[in-house]
């Protein structure tokens, strides 16, 4: 049997299918811009366990477009407890299933930061015995230059370079929120260390991590945690 994983995110729809061992296979993406041309290329398969934080059209747009290439399909939501994850939230459906699915990756991995950096910039520190100790919500750096841009047109969308202290206004935008979406992951990793006694090893994903990366300390870069979540998702649900 065939079974395929989806990541639909705010921006990207990221899939792989399922290999022998349970891993996920080679990543492919699609932007789901305007327009359902995006959809043209999805797979075909037996079976496709689906995450989605995406906007009720889109999703539905693509469990659409799947039901006409799949014969089962299982829509996946969060969790309180899975597979010996506990999340903290006191309403699990709080919690996005792109951040359940990320802490499902984790697991047996020690004392875990994870940081996703994407639209939005989460944090969720996840302890060695599988409890969720809670995390963070914050634009990412891209949202706070088009936050910026669009309240203040003057003020570029893109550009800049990261610099500490700036002598132009794009490389201090580029610096400014950079460096914000910085700060908060280094205060986090300082008060991991003091809750848990040592610090957790920092993990990171999603599709802005990579221009933080080498301002951060020794990491993991985990890109397709969710779909790995996914994938550990499926072999326990269908045990």
């Amino acid at each position: 049997m065939s079974m395929w994983l989806f990541d639909l995110g705010n921006t990207r729809l990221k899939f792989a299918g399922l290999r022998g061992d349970g891993a996920p296979d080679e990543t492919r993406a699609l932007a789901h811009g305007d327009g359902g041309a995006w959809l043209d290329g999805l797979p075909h398969g037996d079976a496709a366990c689906i995450a989605s934080v995406a906007s009720d059209d889109r999703r539905v747009a693509l469990l659409d477009a799947l039901c006409e290439r799949f014969g089962r399909m299982h829509l996946v939501r969060t969790q309180p407890r899975f597979a010996g994850l506990r999340i903290a939230y006191e309403n699990p459906q709080h919690l996005g299933v792109d951040r359940f699915l990320a802490l499902l990756s984790a697991l047996e991995a020690g004392d875990v930061l994870l940081v996703g950096i994407g639209t939005a910039l989460t944090i969720d520190l996840l302890d060695g015995d599988g409890l969720h100790r809670g995390g963070r919500i914050a634009p990412s750096p891209m949202l706070m230059r088009e936050a910026l841009h669009a309240r203040a047109a003057v003020l570029p969308e893109t550009g800049g370079v990261y610099t500490e202290f700036a002598t132009d206004t794009d490389h201090a935008l580029a610096s400014g929120c950079e460096g914000a979406a910085l700060a908060l992951v280094e205060r986090s990793i300082e008060q991991s260390r003091q809750l848990l006694g040592a610090a957790p090893t920092l993990w990171l994903h999603g599709g802005g991590a990579d221009a933080l990366r080498e301002r951060l300390p020794a990491h993991r870069f985990a890109p397709d945690a969710v779909l790995r979540g996914l994938a550990r998702w499926q072999a326990h649900a269908f045990a």
